[in-house]
């Protein structure tokens, strides 16, 4: 995986696992990687995986079973989607529109390249 300096590691790490989930790789209820298979295949500091299990955890997107692993929250994709979403409408659709009215692009612009997809 190749790291951005825009966000901290563990939250790219937690971005993509929900990335993941979203795509589902990992299932309402599936186990992921435990946090150490997780640092291995990103390449980093296990501290740095824990911090991120950490943060889905207290996201409530896996949970723990006590020497079985993490696992999937049952609604996770859906919680994602929805905070996502939510970002979404705050963050980035605010820029695209001010780019599209500096360049004239219109709603119906964006349509055909959106059917053409």
């Amino acid at each position: 995986m190749n790291f951005t300096n825009d966000k901290a590691i563990y939250i790219q790490m937690a971005d993509r696992l929900c990335d993941e989930i979203l795509a589902g790789t990992y299932k309402d209820d599936d186990r992921i990687p435990s946090v150490r298979e997780y640092a291995v295949m990103l390449q980093v500091n296990t501290n740095t995986a824990v911090k991120a299990y950490d943060q889905l955890a207290r996201d409530g997107i896996i949970y723990n079973k006590r020497g079985l692993g993490y696992f999937v929250t049952a609604g996770a994709k859906k919680e994602i989607k929805k905070v996502r979403k939510q970002e979404f409408m705050k963050q980035t659709l605010p820029e695209l529109f001010r780019q599209m009215k500096l360049l004239d692009i219109t709603i119906e612009d964006i349509q055909k390249v959106w059917q053409q997809q």
